[in-house]
């Protein structure tokens, strides 16, 4: 089957690229709006940019009345964010912070977690996740309707038993979870996680 994006709507270019790019790593994103109300949301169009300076990119679109999403708002407004990572124990909460509450709602609160001071920035970090990014905005690029936030990395927050003997995250132990299409969502773990040795191609 072949699919030429000029004779497809919207909604079905979408389809077919949440479920062929795949996995997809979610950034769990917690901000605070001007107001002080805390906001947590999950998106999976996010992706690493380079590591110096560290920065990382999320795509963020519009609430289904055309106006800005929370964290879209918070970010500009106040100027930073926090990415916290999605495990395993964690998913039901995170799915809890998808819903399109209020902007006056605190999904903290909601979703039963528990917001801890960040060190670098005003928004808070989850305490339930094992890994917290500190980040302050960078640059926000406009693409259409879709709000293209860059974040410079300040700070990384992780758990003493997820790092390895040369102090980076193992990830046999992280459990981290990623987004497939449609509600499907992935497990890495153990049984999954394998190696591949780089060929010597100067043998050949």
């Amino acid at each position: 089957m072949e699919f030429n994006v000029k004779n497809l709507n919207e909604t079905q270019i979408y389809k077919l690229m949440i479920s062929t790019i795949v996995p997809r790593p979610i950034a769990w994103v917690s901000t605070v709006s001007k107001d002080g109300i805390f906001n947590i949301a999950p998106f999976s169009f996010y992706m690493g940019i380079s590591s110096s300076p560290p920065l990382i990119a999320i795509s963020i679109g519009k609430k289904d009345d055309d106006r800005k999403k929370d964290t879209r708002k918070n970010i500009e407004e106040v100027g930073d964010f926090v990415i916290n990572i999605v495990t395993y124990d964690l998913v039901e909460k995170m799915n809890i912070t998808a819903t399109p509450f209020d902007e006056s709602i605190d999904e903290f609160k909601e979703a039963n977690l528990t917001p801890i001071k960040s060190d670098l920035v005003n928004s808070p970090r989850i305490a339930e996740s094992p890994i917290n990014i500190e980040c302050k905005k960078f640059m926000i690029l406009e693409i259409a309707d879709m709000g293209l936030i860059f974040g410079e990395i300040l700070k990384f927050h992780i758990k003493d038993q997820l790092l390895n003997e040369k102090g980076y995250v193992d990830n046999r132990k992280l459990k981290v979870v990623g987004r497939l299409g449609g509600a499907d969502y992935c497990l890495v773990d153990e049984s999954n996680i394998f190696n591949l040795i780089r060929p010597d191609l100067k043998k050949r």
